[in-house]
């Protein structure tokens, strides 16, 4: 929290719209924002726009029967008709009545689920005989995972390494809560700095309701329909979702049509597209942002605010499109586990850039050759991996492991820790070896100088305020800690 809260500072005090726009402002030149705003856009069509659009079309399709392709431009429809209308107002508005009908939802069906299943310690007896009757024989095929229970798992053997999970996993995860444009625009929005603490403390809470409301209905969901959603035979699996790798992403929707009455479905279909459009319209709106003020500014420096809304927002439909079409790859990758998917996408391409706004924001040595070529190596290295992933695919349980030893051996977790030293070092190495920046951009633009008086007051003026009421800042800090105490049981109690 406190690190949000730092770049957020940083962010804030001098009046940034875009990420790319406040690394052109520390560093300068325009090499760096050009290329970080074009590698936004990749990031949001792989890791963000195709995968939600396939996820509704995939709950869509379980609950109407319909063609996946049909789901996903009935979702679209929905979505971009009030993206493009109302703008970034009309998504903050509608996030957060969807948020509270999701939460309630997702509650009640967590209810039935349990009451389905016998209970908690029922899911704890009954998963690991989640076998379907048929699959491929003298494989693994469809046999639950023993370590299913604990988030710490063995480190060379497990699907999920724990010191990966610790390390890998928080690296991508800072790029995504300090310096995703989702993320940001959305504090940046805030009156004040303790209205953002407060939005980033509420999505903590947040991001501890999902373990109940939808891992464990999720595991459920494999103990009541094995044959569907463990499925263990490709053929079998293309019968089911039509996706002969696997059918665990129709775990969810398989308990919504299944456990709920008429009514209740109705909320929960209700509930999950809201989800999945809450999800999208964020994305649509920060990348027409990222799109218009830090690429179509630099091309039209004369343009009009009106022909950057227009721009931005026929942009969305060209994002679109090019998702859409990622859509199969979507479908087909990592064994057809959407989380993988999305989690391996994510260790390949996002360290590079929490390296370059970490560097940049804390280490006033870090100049414009460090940041550049830093980036440059990182991602080179990055998008090598990703297409050898996408070229040497996971191998099927019934299948033997012929991958390059670089793929089968270095999991992807433990690949986003060596690709982060690697960035790391190219920064270093490169601003040590040449100039150092220029003292007006290290004063204004990284935090370990905000307790020195400026010269002058800077030109830009803070999207919000940064004054704190002291009551207020007491009970947001008592709330830090209370949360972080849920999350350390949590992890303690499964590890």
């Amino acid at each position: 929290m406190k690190v949000i809260i730092k770049f957020f500072h940083t962010f804030n005090q001098f009046n940034v719209t875009t990420m790319p726009e406040y690394l052109q402002k520390r560093f300068g030149g325009k090499r760096i924002q050009l290329f970080l705003c074009v590698l936004y856009l990749f990031i949001y069509i792989f890791t963000k726009i195709s995968v939600d659009m396939y996820a509704g079309a995939v709950f869509i399709q379980q609950a109407l029967q319909w063609n996946i392709y049909l789901a996903v431009v009935l979702l679209l429809g929905i979505t971009a008709l009030y993206t493009i209308a109302g703008g970034l107002a009309a998504v903050i508005y509608t996030d957060a009545v969807q948020t509270i009908i999701m939460v309630i939802g997702a509650l009640i069906l967590m209810g039935f689920s349990f009451a389905e299943v016998g209970g908690f310690q029922a899911v704890l007896d009954k998963y690991p005989q989640a076998i379907p009757s048929i699959r491929v024989p003298n494989t693994t095929c469809g046999i639950p995972r023993e370590d299913a229970f604990h988030i710490f798992r063995h480190p060379v053997t497990s699907d999920l390494p724990w010191p990966g999970v610790i390390l890998g996993m928080s690296i991508p995860s800072m790029w995504y809560w300090c310096s995703d444009q989702v993320i940001v625009q959305r504090s940046l929005a805030s009156k004040n700095i303790v209205h953002a603490k407060g939005g980033s403390l509420l999505a903590a809470y947040l991001k501890v309701l999902p373990f109940f409301m939808m891992v464990i209905p999720g595991m459920i969901s494999r103990i009541l329909y094995p044959d569907e959603v463990g499925c263990g035979d490709p053929e079998v699996c293309k019968q089911v979702c039509g996706n002969p790798v696997g059918c665990s992403d129709i775990a969810y929707a398989k308990l919504v049509m299944e456990l709920l009455p008429a009514g209740l479905r109705g909320l929960m279909m209700a509930v999950m597209l809201a989800a999945l459009m809450s999800s999208l319209t964020s994305i649509f709106n920060s990348s027409s942002t990222i799109f218009t003020m830090d690429l179509w500014r630099n091309i039209r420096r004369t343009a009009s605010e009106w022909e950057l809304m227009i721009v931005g927002r026929v942009f969305v439909l060209v994002l679109v499109v090019v998702s859409v079409l990622w859509i199969p790859l979507v479908q087909a990758s990592q064994g057809g586990q959407l989380f993988i998917y999305i989690q391996s996408i994510s260790m390949y391409l996002q360290p590079p850039i929490t390296v370059i706004f970490f560097t940049g924001c804390f280490w006033k040595r870090t100049n414009e050759k460090g940041a550049f070529w830093g980036l440059i190596v990182g991602m080179v290295v990055g998008c090598t991996r990703m297409i050898l992933d996408f070229v040497y695919p996971t191998p099927q349980c019934y299948e033997s492991d012929t991958r390059p030893d670089i793929i089968k051996y270095v999991h992807y977790l433990y690949f986003s820790i060596i690709l982060t030293l690697l960035t790391l070092t190219v920064v270093v190495c490169v601003s040590l070896a040449t100039e150092k920046p220029t003292p007006e951009q290290v004063r204004k633009h990284t935090h370990k100088q905000k307790g020195e008086k400026p010269k002058s007051p800077p030109p830009e003026t803070p999207t919000c305020s940064l004054e704190e009421d002291p009551c207020m800042r007491h009970l947001v800090n008592a709330n830090l800690i209370i949360c972080m105490s849920v999350a350390v049981f949590l992890f303690a109690f499964w590890a």
